[in-house]
């Protein structure tokens, strides 16, 4: 399987900026971290960050044309004001897509507690840290598991057929 994980704006400054709500690791350990757990999981995975809204967008249309099989996405502030990645999120289907958040986002200010692109989304998880990353790749690989079982139940032929 591969999976791309993808960061919206402000994440290459983690464990610098916020620490208190983001956490002492910096965005290269976290990154190495997701490479070892990638190779434990036995997966590929392709990691980006980018600052830039439409660059998130071209970047999740890559994975749909690269044929990737599920997308871990942080989209950092984002997530409250970009309808624009909830369609590209939504136009990619059924390419899944999991959102992720270092801090847990409803127990913050008001205005975090919701998220525009969630809904066109598999999940979201919150409130794990760097944690949160290896999770969703781990709902990814069980997804895809649960499709393959769904396409092989189906390409099954019925006992009736065989009378």
């Amino acid at each position: 399987m591969k999976f791309m994980i993808l960061n919206g704006p402000n994440i290459n400054m983690t464990g610098i900026r916020e620490r208190g709500v983001y956490g002492t690791m910096t965005y290269a350990q976290i990154n190495d971290m997701l490479e070892k757990e990638a190779q434990r999981l036995q997966v590929d995975i392709r990691i980006f960050q980018s600052n830039v809204e439409g660059e998130l967008i071209n970047l999740l249309q890559q994975a749909w044309s690269q044929g990737y099989d599920g997308v871990v996405l942080n989209p950092g502030a984002y997530t409250h004001t970009s309808y624009a990645l909830a369609d590209a999120i939504a136009s990619i289907a059924p390419l899944p897509v999991v959102e992720v958040h270092l801090s847990n986002i409803h127990a913050r200010e008001a205005f975090r507690h919701e998220s525009k692109t969630a809904a066109a989304c598999l999940g979201q998880l919150c409130g794990f840290g760097a944690q949160g990353y290896v999770l969703a790749m781990e709902a990814l690989i069980h997804h895809g598991q649960r499709q393959t079982e769904k396409t092989k139940v189906k390409a099954t032929p019925a006992a009736s057929e065989f009378e």
